[in-house]
């Protein structure tokens, strides 16, 4: 992983631990359950960019590698690895 993105994604998911906290605070504390539901659909958005950077990166370096430097079974693989990650997303 490029070091930039690895920084950012360490900074993006330390605050997504801190949202998280908050969520169990939220609940221990008895809040509106629309506040908290609206806080948990905040994770799930910053969760989806973490994922939607990772999967470019890995496309820009892992996949670009394979289909410029790898052979013909590695290109499978990375994109039989693709096709199953985004898959059990949709489930």
């Amino acid at each position: 992983m490029d070091e930039k993105v690895k920084k950012s994604q360490r900074a993006r998911l330390n605050r997504i631990e801190g949202q998280v906290r908050g969520v169990a605070r939220m609940i221990e504390e008895e809040r509106y359950c629309i506040d908290v539901l609206t806080q948990i659909r905040a994770v799930r958005a910053a969760l989806d960019k973490v994922e939607q950077e990772t999967l470019n990166d890995h496309l820009q370096h892992c996949v670009a590698h394979a289909f410029h430097a790898g052979s013909e079974r590695e290109r499978k693989s990375k994109i039989d690895e693709l096709l199953e990650v985004l898959d059990s997303r949709r489930r």
